[in-house]
């Protein structure tokens, strides 16, 4: 026990002593050997001490995680280096508990970019799945949005980053047939989605309710304060998401009334569509007067009638395209307005 208390408060010359003195060096008596409790308080200095008299690099504390698992922060990557390089710690190990997540999952979770480049440099499968069947990108996906503080983070989109160029498959599910795009869709992050698209991601897959992203993103519009919806809504039909059921649309203007830039985008992906009895019922009195200008022009554009020449045009040439709208509008010899009003970005009115 005294050993595990030199290496948690950095007593490094004391540690020496004890070990000197035949200290047990690989005992657990909270669970844990030295080792995890210096890879968990990221003590580099204790970690050599450890390896050079002996530590065993890959035991299990009594969670069931090597001390490479408790390698969880920007501190902690020279613990995993040490642990890596000088003793050979295996990086694909599972923890041998209910979650059986790798290293490269922990460090995907805590989006610690140097740490998850040190695990795939020596050979971490970029695509181990955990007991859930997710893959490091699934995690990193879905812990780049901090629920709690409504912040995203940079470090785990960097993370997603070097998945991918490491060949990470944004298209393998999880145990209820979740994408990565799904993941970062139920977090309206549309800078993560957009990396996903890019990479491949098939924005039609399913999960095991018969969702595809675009319903994820419907879900949490309302709840997502700090996310930009218009962008993810935008990526996803530029990329050939398959639309709302046009007799459901009255289900977008109950998730989205305050945003009429999402329901000019989702209302601009079809040629023409005919207003239901719900559709006023779902748009509150108030919010009506605050969007005014756009709620009217919606309701006048959606009726029997057709819709412009212009309007038209753009939807031939979209479906035309279909899931190569993104990049093939971006090589048409067009204007950047026209090329804008092709991708539908929104422009505060409909006509």
């Amino acid at each position: 026990m005294g050993i595990h208390v030199c290496v948690m408060y950095n007593a490094v010359e004391t540690a020496l002593v004890l070990l000197q003195k035949g200290a047990a060096i690989n005992r657990m008596p909270n669970g844990k050997t030295p080792l995890h409790v210096a890879c968990e308080v990221s003590n580099s200095e204790c970690v050599a001490l450890l390896l050079a008299y002996g530590a065993k690099v890959n035991s299990l504390s009594l969670s069931g995680h090597t001390p490479l698992h408790y390698c969880i922060a920007r501190e902690s990557v020279e613990c995993a280096r040490q642990l890596i390089l000088k003793e050979g710690a295996k990086v694909n190990t599972a923890s041998h508990n209910n979650e059986e997540d790798t290293p490269l999952h922990t460090a995907a979770r805590f989006g610690v970019p140097e740490l998850v480049a040190l695990l795939l440099t020596h050979g971490a499968s970029v695509n181990s799945l955990n007991a859930l069947q997710e893959t490091p990108l699934m995690t990193a996906a879905f812990w780049a949005f901090d629920s709690k503080e409504q912040v995203y983070s940079q470090d785990h989109h960097f993370v997603c980053r070097l998945l991918l160029d490491h060949q990470a498959d944004p298209n393998l599910k999880e145990g209820d047939n979740k994408t990565a795009l799904h993941m970062a869709a139920w977090n309206c992050d549309h800078v993560l989605m957009q990396m996903l698209l890019e990479a491949g991601a098939d924005v039609r897959a399913m999960d095991i309710n018969g969702c595809a992203p675009i319903q994820y993103v419907l879900k949490v519009t309302g709840v997502r304060p700090m996310a930009i919806p218009e962008v993810c809504f935008q990526l996803l039909l530029n990329y050939n998401a398959a639309r709302i059921y046009p007799p459901q649309f009255h289900k977008v203007l109950q998730s989205c009334y305050d945003y009429p830039q999402v329901v000019e985008i989702l209302v601009n992906s079809y040629e023409h569509l005919k207003p239901t009895r719900k559709w006023r019922g779902a748009i509150p009195d108030d919010c009506y007067e605050r969007h005014k200008d756009f709620y009217d022009s919606m309701f006048a554009v959606c009726t029997n009638t057709p819709r412009s020449l212009l309007h038209l045009t753009r939807c031939a040439i979209r479906a035309g395209l279909r899931g190569f709208c993104q990049r093939g509008v971006d090589q048409l010899p067009l204007p950047s307005t026209l090329k804008k009003y092709l991708l539908l970005e929104p422009e505060g009115i409909l006509y």
